[in-house]
């Protein structure tokens, strides 16, 4: 981002996880609170970017080897005549999602209760920050009122 920016950054999607990077903006003047807060939110991300590129990766491996056993016990090749990839209907491919879920199961979950830590965790701290700075606007307005 340009160096006059005040605001986060969205990047394209990571060609691993598919979620979308954030650069956070430092404002000049960071209070240990929102820095607190910033990289309570970095962390959050960096967390998400690890599990769901390792789940894609799993994920995109064990479909492949699912599809070859499938079209090997059917005694057809990866690749048809013509070079097209070979591909199995939507219901022998609901059998592997299926499977796929279900082996996840207790990873996906430990996943869940791990991404509400972190936003319950950025939730309190917004609000901390948020309550700093309506009590210093109110301070500000205070003295202001009284000049």
């Amino acid at each position: 981002p340009p160096a006059h920016s005040r605001s986060d950054w969205i990047g394209p999607p990571d060609k691993h996880s598919n979620l979308r990077p954030v650069i956070f903006y430092v404002p000049p003047e960071e209070s240990a609170l929102e820095r607190r807060l910033r990289e309570a939110r970095q962390e959050a991300q960096a967390s998400n970017q690890r599990f769901w590129a390792r789940h894609n990766r799993a994920f995109r491996q064990e479909k492949e080897e699912f599809i070859y056993s499938r079209l090997k016990a059917k005694g057809l090749e990866m690749r048809d005549e013509s070079g097209q990839k070979a591909t199995l209907n939507a219901e022998e491919m609901a059998d592997f999602y299926k499977d796929f879920l279900s082996k996840n199961f207790k990873k996906h979950l430990q996943y869940n209760r791990d991404w509400y830590k972190h936003n319950f965790r950025i939730t309190f701290l917004m609000g901390q920050v948020a309550l700093v700075r309506a009590l210093r606007w109110l301070r500000r307005r205070k003295k202001n009122v009284e000049q």
